[in-house]
């Protein structure tokens, strides 16, 4: 495995922790993660980088080694201003190459609508984006987000960290022993008891009260000007939050048409976490799309 180092800075008064492999000097690439995930989930798809990169992966506030946030809700245009913030740090006035997968993925859309300018080429790995939101059924969600306020949520604690492991491989079965092994050091910790906890913030867990505002977000996707590699898994499970598979095949592919400049790629042999499942595949589409 190629070597990563861990930097901490402040971002918008959170103590944020920054993953970095590759030499200082060498064109910079940007990976974000998804939810519930952390910055090492990259580690495979970086060994395959043929290239010399300085790739830069942070966690996002309450996921892995950054601080949790200081609210007990988290609002999903945070992460896009801790983005920003990050890239004013180790890219300022610079067009960045910026790479993002599920929730990291929607991220950096919007991002890239919103700063144009900052984006030199965009990878979205399985950002899908949400259904869209019924306003008439605010009242109900709105009513479940006070309910989930009164009691606070937790997460599961495993007995070891195998057992973690063996969590990970369950949710994916193409995840080997040695993935397995290597992700469960970086996505669990073990607390006073001697119980393994997952590094994410509990309060994850909670419903939002507001609504995905799909019209929002397409107007951001249609004023991105850089030209994006679009990669979905061909087993992935994503689509099915948009109804059944010929109804969420079309939305898809409405949603990509708000894209000026856009490459599509189905990768074969994977689910959701394609970069754990074809790690080698990605790398070559990725470095084949900056060139």
């Amino acid at each position: 495995m190629k070597p990563s180092r861990s930097e901490f800075l402040t971002v918008r008064g959170l103590r944020t922790h920054v993953r970095h492999w590759g030499r200082e000097g060498a064109p910079k690439l940007f990976m974000v993660h998804g939810w519930m995930d952390v910055s090492a989930s990259f580690q495979f798809v970086v060994d395959c980088l043929e290239q010399d990169w300085h790739v830069i992966s942070p966690d996002w506030r309450g996921f892995g080694l950054t601080e949790r946030s200081h609210s007990d809700t988290y609002w999903f245009p945070d992460y896009v201003a801790d983005l920003d913030a990050l890239l004013d740090h180790y890219a300022p006035g610079q067009a960045v190459n910026l790479l993002g997968h599920s929730m990291g993925g929607n991220v950096v859309g919007i991002y890239a609508g919103a700063r144009p300018e900052r984006v030199r080429r965009l990878i979205n790995l399985e950002g899908f984006g949400m259904p869209a939101s019924d306003p008439a059924k605010a009242p109900r969600r709105y009513a479940k987000w006070l309910d989930e306020m009164r009691e606070p949520p937790s997460l599961r604690t495993y007995p070891s960290q195998a057992a973690v492991a063996a969590r990970l491989q369950k949710t994916n079965p193409r995840l080997n022993d040695a993935r397995a092994q290597f992700l469960a050091q970086h996505w669990s910790a073990q607390n006073d008891a001697g119980e393994w906890e997952i590094l994410g913030d509990p309060n994850h867990k909670k419903p939002t009260p507001l609504g995905y505002q799909v019209q929002e977000v397409m107007a951001c996707w249609s004023a991105i000007s850089a030209p994006v590699l679009w990669v979905e898994a061909e087993d992935t499970n994503m689509w099915q939050w948009m109804g059944p598979r010929e109804e969420a095949r079309a939305e898809v592919d409405r949603r990509l048409g708000h894209l000026k400049t856009v490459t599509s790629r189905m990768m074969a042999d994977a689910g959701h976490m394609l970069h754990h499942d074809q790690p080698e595949r990605l790398a070559r589409m990725v470095e084949a799309f900056l060139a």
